[in-house]
């Protein structure tokens, strides 16, 4: 068992890397979609699911990564990868500045505090006429889907592969202590301000790079969808129902929650919008630690798994 799954993972890279070759244009695009929102969701998993602080303010990250690749673009004339560097420098810069003072927060507080940052990038960015103030920014065009979808799974495996580290490294067993008790991880020598800054960094820099190739992708650019709140609040549905803490986990959900919410909006149009609230009761309810461990836990226990969790919840 334990060689069939990096098999397995092996095969369903490959079949990913292929899709642009077989698929049709409309799949590539939400393939490109999904793929972004996998990233999204496993940087959210580095600060939220490792780490324990829910942040809302990823998508401050994502904005400042868009608008990194549009200012270098159509402001300076410059190549895509100099802002993709540009956009990281803006969400590193961010990180390190206004984390240490929100990092301080805890629980809802900190969650409230990461909302607002949203809001408050929003109304300076709409005032700022480099960024193009309310009208926006619209980058040069470039018809090349297949590109996209490459540079998108690339950051995913990146992004992987990175969260995989975190569970084999001193950082990553650093960041799990703060997760299960801040205080006592402090008393056995972690420095809980530092590694909580590096991981809200971290975060950024995988969320800015998906906000930079986004920008460049769909080729405009304006403050209300580059500092989307609900893009924050997607990809921690994602990581939640796919299991926080877990390097598969938000992938999973990225991918299931994608393909099941493009279904619902093409057929069922009416109820496409209730979808992801229904999923959040039922993650929260039924499975509060995501579907990662219900193949754990499932087998053994059977339905006694999820009386569990609704007694806990005393439901």
């Amino acid at each position: 068992m334990k060689g069939l799954r990096p098999a397995l993972i092996v095969v369903g890279l490959a079949l990913l890397a292929a899709l642009p070759w077989f698929g049709s244009d409309t799949l590539i695009q939400f393939g490109i979609n999904t793929l972004l929102l996998a990233v999204l969701a496993q940087g959210w998993n580095i600060i939220g699911g490792y780490t324990g602080y829910a942040s809302f303010g990823n998508s401050v990250f994502y904005g400042l990564g868009s608008y990194g690749v549009a200012i270098a673009m159509v402001q300076w004339h410059l190549p895509f990868a100099v802002g993709l560097v540009f956009g990281v420098g803006l969400g590193i810069v961010f990180a390190c500045s206004l984390g240490v003072a929100v990092l301080r927060l805890k629980g809802h507080y900190f969650a409230i505090a990461t909302l607002a940052l949203a809001e408050v990038m929003t109304a300076i960015v709409s005032n700022v006429k480099l960024a193009g103030r309310n009208v926006g920014l619209v980058l040069p065009p470039l018809n090349n889907d297949p590109l996209f979808y490459e540079l998108a799974l690339g950051l995913l495996v990146l992004a992987t592969l990175t969260v995989f580290w975190l569970t084999r490294s001193r950082f990553g067993f650093g960041l799990i202590a703060i997760r299960e008790n801040e205080e006592g991880a402090a008393v056995m020598g972690v420095n809980t301000t530092l590694y909580k800054v590096l991981a809200f960094t971290l975060a950024g820099i995988f969320s800015a790079l998906a906000g930079g190739i986004h920008a460049y992708w769909i080729t405009f650019l304006d403050p209300e969808s580059a500092f989307d709140i609900s893009l924050n609040v997607k990809m921690i549905i994602m990581a939640v129902f796919g299991g926080p803490g877990t390097v598969l986990g938000p992938i999973v959900g990225a991918f299931s929650l994608s393909a099941v919410s493009e279904f619902l909006s093409s057929e069922v149009t009416n109820i496409a919008g209730l979808f992801f609230g229904a999923v959040i009761v039922a993650a929260v309810v039924l499975m509060p630690r995501g579907l990662a461990d219900i193949v754990r836990h499932v087998p053994k226990s059977g339905w006694r798994y999820f009386k569990q969790n609704i007694r806990a919840h005393r439901l």
